[in-house]
This record gives C-alpha cells, sequence and structure tokens, in this order.
C-alpha cells in the first residue's frame, strides 16, 4: 500500500508538470527556454537546500550518472518547447506512450523477461495512444511539437532507466539538476528565448521546478527500485490520464469523446500489467 500511495503522489507530480508548463506557455507569461531554465535552476536549489538541511553539512556532490544527465536535458528541452502547441493532456499522452516503449526497450537489452499480461497491458496501453493521435479530419496535431515531446519522452525514458539502482535517491536526483542546469540554460540561449517573461511565468517555472520536479523526481528515484522498468513504465500512463482531466478542469481544454475513450484504454492496460504483479507477488522488473 505504501508504495502504491507514493506512486500514486508522483504521477500526480508529474500529471502537474504538464499542467504548469501549458498553464505558463499558453498564457504568453513566459518562454519555452526561459520556462525550462526557471524550472531547473529552481529544482537543484530546492535538492540542494534538502540536502543540506538532511546532511546538516555542506553536501557533497555524488559522482554524475551522465545517462541520468542528458536524459534530464533532453526532457527538460523537448518538454518546454513541445508545450508550445499542444494542450497538456494530449502532451503527457505522447510523453509517456514514448516512455514506456523507451523503458520496455531498457528492459529488454538488460535481459529482463516481462510476464505476458504486462506485454498485454503495454499493447493495449498504446492502443488507447494511438487511437487519441491518429489523425483525424478535425483533429490537427503538430508536427513539430509532437517530435519534440518523443525527444523529451526518450530522455525521460533514459533518466528512469538510470534511476533504478539508485541508492540515494536525493543526493542522486540534486546531482543531475545540478549537472543539467548550465545544459539547459546554454541550450535555452541557443534556440531563441522569446523576450516574454513575467512574474506568474516565474511564479509557475519555480513551482514547476522545486515543488513537482525537483521533488516529484527524487519520489521517483525512491520508488523506483520497487517497481522496475517495465511496471514503471505502465505505471507512468496513469500521468497522461491525470493531466488530460486537469487539463479539462484547470485550463478549459476540450475533453473530447475520442479522450475518455483512449484514456480507458490506457488505464485498462495498467491495471492488466499491475494486476499481473499483484496477483504473483513477484519484484518488479
Amino acid at each position: 500500500m505504501r508504495l502504491f500511495l507514493l506512486t500514486s503522489l508522483t504521477m500526480i507530480a508529474f500529471a502537474a508538470n504538464s499542467l504548469l508548463n501549458r498553464a505558463a506557455l499558453s498564457g504568453g507569461h513566459i518562454g519555452a527556454s526561459e520556462f525550462a531554465s526557471v524550472r531547473v535552476l529552481s529544482g537543484a536549489i530546492m535538492l540542494w537546500l534538502l540536502m543540506t538541511l538532511q546532511s546538516r553539512t555542506r553536501p557533497v556532490l555524488r559522482r554524475p550518472d551522465w545517462r541520468g544527465v542528458a536524459g534530464l536535458v533532453a526532457y527538460l528541452v523537448g518538454f518546454s518547447y513541445a508545450y508550445l502547441h499542444v494542450d497538456a493532456g494530449l502532451g503527457a499522452l505522447v510523453l509517456f506512450g514514448g516512455v514506456q516503449l523507451t523503458m520496455f526497450a531498457g528492459a529488454l537489452a538488460e535481459g529482463e523477461n516481462p510476464p505476458a499480461a504486462r506485454w498485454l497491458g503495454m499493447a493495449v496501453s498504446l492502443a488507447g495512444l494511438a487511437y487519441l493521435v491518429w489523425p483525424t479530419e478535425t483533429v490537427a496535431l503538430p508536427p513539430l511539437s509532437i517530435g519534440l515531446m518523443v525527444i523529451a519522452s526518450v530522455g525521460w525514458g533514459v533518466y528512469s532507466l538510470a534511476g533504478r539502482r539508485v541508492s540515494d535517491p536525493l543526493a542522486a536526483t540534486t546531482t543531475n539538476f545540478i549537472y543539467a542546469s548550465p545544459v539547459v540554460v546554454l541550450a535555452g540561449l541557443a534556440l531563441h528565448p522569446s523576450p516574454a517573461l513575467s512574474a506568474p511565468g516565474i511564479g509557475l517555472g519555480v513551482l514547476s521546478g522545486a515543488i513537482t520536479s525537483g521533488l516529484g523526481y527524487a519520489l521517483w528515484y525512491r520508488v523506483l527500485p520497487s517497481l522496475g522498468a517495465t511496471k514503471g513504465a505502465i505505471a507512468q500512463l496513469s500521468a497522461p490520464v491525470l493531466a488530460l482531466i486537469g487539463g479539462a478542469l484547470f485550463l478549459s481544454e476540450p475533453l473530447t469523446t475520442r479522450a475518455v475513450l483512449a484514456s480507458v484504454l490506457v488505464l485498462g492496460g495498467i491495471a492488466l500489467g499491475v494486476v499481473q504483479f499483484t496477483a504473483r507477488n513477484k519484484p518488479g522488473r
């Protein structure tokens, strides 16, 4: 039950990131590069302060896992720019669909053998995603934004795979954020930063960075060793469903019948994978 509650809290944080990013950019409060920079810097500061409070001395950074740092950079930059032209719920669905594929591929490359029900759960969830993003006459999907979100999804998948064997989640997350910060800021400067910058935009960026990213990602690294790669990948697909609901409630984004049906398929796929795991009571893979 504790693992379920911690995982659920993490998924809420992930969904909130989509809502905060979309709210900041769609409202014109801040540019994409500025949002990504504020987010990573505030996350690094928050995590450093927590490490300081925990150790009661000046904390010592651990040696960086460059896979995790590179994955975090790709995710933060791609994620911010993608949300310039895509709704929060749709963006989250594309993001975590790509994450699921990346994490399953990584698990298979390392010799893991997920049970049949987990494969079926992945297939059902991806069918839900495919149904949502399949082009129609009434739904126009911005290809550049979708492409950027795919890059972000691969980055987050790599970042998650790097966190499965972390012994100190807070120290690992702090190190990743601190080493990623200058790269994200420089990338933002190189990608034609927007002059849009306001107090609400900065506030949303700080909230996303310090709380739903910094604390949320540290919590994610804490639960990942218990979940494993494939179960963790499936669990994350609850985040886009939460983002769809949140987008409709807080950002007045349309919640179409298509989106509802896709969400049902996604949640059904998650249930298939998780129920198989619980019934057999085996360690996460």
